[in-house]
Formats: structure tokens, sequence, C-alpha cells
């Protein structure tokens, strides 16, 4: 039971999945509206603040054009409007007269000091500041400080210029010419015209807004917090399901599957993933057990015939001679030795660990060699001698491992000179940058059926069920590998001489 349960980690680690994923997507979230409300707050402070700041240079062209136009700075400030401060200023700052808001007016002196653009506190509240100039005639603004009545002393002025000019005689005419540019001079006055304006309503509409954002935001973000925590879980749920699953899966109960939801989505396609990986695992392990038994049924046979041969020669010792013993127990050694170095080099090419040393080969002497080899040794048959044919054979040059291309051929052969009536055929050819060996014989041939199946290991079709006439069943597999790992192909066809046809296709040196 304790093999099934899961283990306690897991579920820690699958809730702080889902603790990571939420505070992960609140955070983002989280940091884009934080910074949403900053520019937010920046943006609508400069476009309220702007409001207050053009009333108030209009408010300073209104009241300059009216200053201009010969209007009095009484009548041009006049006005009460709310949260307005309009002042008319000499050009020694003096107040000559201020408009607006009654209790703001008391006020103005406040504002001869103030830059334009510059801000202002009136009456406890936050102001904008604009200024500018206007020129007029001097004799509004003599008249807005005297309340429009000549002054004394401009009627003094006049009776000594009359007074001058009947006395002087000649110079009278140049000094009414000096006069009169001194007169147009005195005639015009600069005039500081100063407007505020109020910028209440400007903050109080940013701080309603950012009070809603400061409410909205923490919940949305709560909201979001919420919403991921259930969506994670329940799109975590099927793989929880999947994972209870697979770890029910054991060594001896590869047959199960997962559940497949349907659909397209990555659940469903996990789902079929681990399916097709149970699939490939409970293939090798059949695989594996079917060689392990394939391998010691094998082994059993020759040493159980040494083992008989032996105890024979041990209790009738006059039954059998010493070199009959002899001869059975190194032909069942080197079948052992066959089967143990093919087992060696199967099992290292399921590791990677082949072994291939990539040297040019000439493919066409490995070929040759063992047609010579063949025809020197063939194999002990009941029938008439192998015939080899070896014409078809033409120079081609390989790169790869030269002992383990020979063992190719030679098992090749081997199998060819096994199943055969009479004549093996070899041929050798390249042809656009490929090797191709074709190894003929004359026998039965492999049914259709069967081709795919030869070289698998431990695989001998009802023909060759002999150990004498099969072989351990490893010649193919071996053949395959290697061809494999030489990144060649090796295949199964009918033969011209009525057998079996072996084609191994290698890329060309």
């Amino acid at each position: 039971m304790a093999e099934h349960a899961p283990p306690v980690g897991r579920r820690g680690r699958r809730g702080s999945l889902r603790l990571r994923t939420t505070a992960a997507a609140v955070l983002a979230v989280a940091v884009t509206l934080g910074l949403f409300t900053l520019v937010f707050a920046v943006v609508q402070r400069a476009v309220l603040d702007d409001a207050p700041r053009s009333a108030a240079e209009a408010d300073v062209s209104r009241v300059a054009s009216a200053l201009e136009a010969g209007q009095t700075p009484a009548v041009a400030v006049a006005g009460d409007a709310d949260g307005t401060l309009v002042v008319v200023l000499d050009s020694a700052g003096a107040v000559l007269a201020a408009g607006g808001e009654d209790d703001l007016v008391t006020e103005a002196t406040r504002l001869s000091t103030v830059p334009s653009g510059g801000r202002a506190r009136l009456d406890g509240e936050a102001f904008v500041v604009e200024r500018d100039t206007a020129d007029v005639a001097g004799g509004a603004s003599d008249g807005a400080s005297s309340g429009g009545e000549p002054s004394a002393s401009a009627s003094r002025d006049d009776d000594d210029d009359d007074d001058d000019s009947s006395g002087r005689g000649g110079r009278g005419a140049d000094d009414d010419a000096a006069g009169a540019a001194d007169d147009d001079a005195a005639d015009t006055a600069e005039l500081t015209v100063v407007a505020a304006r109020s910028l209440d309503e400007a903050q109080a509409a940013s701080a309603a807004s950012l009070v809603t954002l400061g409410v909205a935001v923490p919940v949305a973000l709560v909201v979001l917090g919420v919403t991921t925590w259930f969506v994670v879980g329940r799109a975590l749920r099927p793989v929880e399901a999947m994972r209870r699953e697979v770890d029910e899966v054991t060594a001896t109960r590869l047959d199960r599957r997962l559940r497949d939801p349907g659909g397209r989505d990555e659940i469903a396609r996990l789902a079929r993933t681990l399916n097709g990986m149970l699939d490939r695992l409970d293939a090798s392990a059949r695989a594996q057990r079917r060689f392990v038994g394939d391998a010691s049924h094998e082994l059993k046979t020759p040493l159980a015939t040494i083992r008989q041969h032996a105890e024979v020669a041990l209790l009738h010792p006059g039954s059998i001679d010493g070199q009959a013993l002899a001869g059975t127990v190194l032909g069942e050694e080197a079948r052992l030795t066959a089967l143990v170095q093919g087992l060696l080099v199967l099992a290292r090419a399921d590791e990677g660990q082949l072994g291939v040393a990539r040297r040019p080969v000439d493919l066409d002497d490995l070929v040759v060699a063992e047609a010579s080899r063949l025809r020197a040794s063939p194999p002990i048959r009941a029938s008439s001698p192998i015939r080899v044919d070896a014409t078809g054979v033409g120079p081609a040059r390989v790169v790869g491992d030269e002992p383990l291309l020979g063992q190719v051929v030679r098992n090749l052969v081997a199998n060819a000179a096994r199943h055969a009536t009479s004549t093996v055929a070899l041929a050798l050819v390249e042809r656009d940058g490929r090797a191709v060996l074709t190894v003929d014989d004359d026998g039965a041939g492999v049914p259709v059926a069967d081709r795919g199946r030869v070289f698998e290991r431990f695989v001998r079709l009802d023909e060759a069920r002999d150990r004498d006439a099969g072989g351990s069943g490893l010649g193919l597999a071996i053949v395959a590998e290697i061809v494999r790992v030489h990144g060649g192909a090796v295949r199964v066809d009918d033969s011209p001489l009525g057998g079996a046809r072996f084609v191994v296709d290698l890329p060309a040196g």
C-alpha cells in the first residue's frame, strides 16, 4: 500500500504551484495597475491644472485689452467670479485696481511678487497666477490714481510753460519741440495685469479620481486573486487525477492506461502523450522479458548438451571416447561464444555504446573475402555443395567500422547459406551516393507477413526452428542494429533465384 500512496511533498507542491501562479498573476496586474494609476494621476493633474491656467491667461488678456482701449483699471477688472482675482499694478508694484471674488480682493497685494505660471495661496486655497503688461495712456493711469481730476502740479506746469514761452523770446520754439517729445513719453504708461484662478476644483477632481482608483484597484486585485486561485485549481484537477493514475502503474501493471478526456487541449494531449509513453514502456518490458526468456533457452540448450555428455562419460567411461567428447564440447562452446558475443553486441547497441569507428572501408573487399571463406568452408549439408556467385560484386567504399561491417556481411552470407538449396549470389554496387549490397539464395524465401519479424531478436521461422539449421536467431537482429548505427537500412525482398533477397543500403564514402 505504501508503494501506491502519493508522496507527502507532492500535494504541497501542487498547492505551492497554485499559490505561486495566483501570486504571480496578482503581482503582475498590481504592478500594471500601479503604473497606470501613476501615469493617470500625472496626466489628469496636468490636464485639470491647464484649465485654470488658461482661464487666468484669458482674464489677463481681457483686462490688458480693456486698459489699452482706454478703460480705467477699475472698470477693466470689474466682475465677481468665484475663485477669480484680477489685479492691476503700476510700475512701482502698487495696486491700482482689483476685481473678482470679494473674499479675495483684500489679498490682492500678495500677487505683486508672484511670477507668471507660479502658485499662490489665497484664503487658504491654491491659485495659479498669470501676468502680462499693458501700455496705456498716461492720463488713464493718472485718472486711476486721482479719481479723474487733473492734478495741481499739472496746472502749475502749464502756467510755467506759458510764462516761459512769453519771457524767453526766440528760445520758445526749441523748448516747445523738446517739451512735445517729453509729453509723448509722459502720456504712455506700462501697467501690469495679474490674474489668479483657483485650483480647488481641479485638485478635488484629481483627489476623487485617486480615491476611486485606490478603492477599485484593491477590489480588482482581490477578485483577480480569487478567480485565478479557482481557475488554476480547476485546471490542475485533471493533472492531479492523471498523477494518481500514473502512480498506480508498476512494472507488473504496465497494461494500465490513462483515461483520454478527448478534445485537443493541453490536458488531452498530455494524456495521449503519457499513454504513448506507457505503450513504449510496456512494449520494451515485454521485449526485455521475451529477450531474457529466449536467451535463457538458448544458453540452456548447449549447457545441457555439455552436461549430458560429461555425465555419460563419467558413468560409462567406455561408451564414449575422448575425441568425440572433446568435439561435442568444442562445438557447444562455439555456439555459446557466438551467442554471448551476439548478446553483447545487442546490449551495447541498446545502450548506444556500440563504438563505431568512422574510417573508409572497402566494402567489396569484405564481400569477396566472405565469398572465398564460404567456398572454402561450406556448411555441412546433406545435399550438393553450395555454389557461391560473386560476379556481381563491384567496387564500393563506405565510412564505418570495418569489423562490424564484416559481421554484417558474414551474418547475411551465413543466413543465405543455411537456407539455400544450391546457390548463393552476392552483388555490390555504388550509385547515387549509396552502396547497395544484395545477398540472394534459392531457398524457400521469407513470407511477406514475416519480413519485418525476421530482424527481431531470437526470431526463427518455422523452417528454421532446428538449432543446427536456424542458428540462435540473433544474426539478422545484429545486422539490423549495425546497419542502423551506420545510417543505413536493411530489408527482405523476393530473390530472382526463387528464395530470399536481403538488401543492405548504406551511405557511400
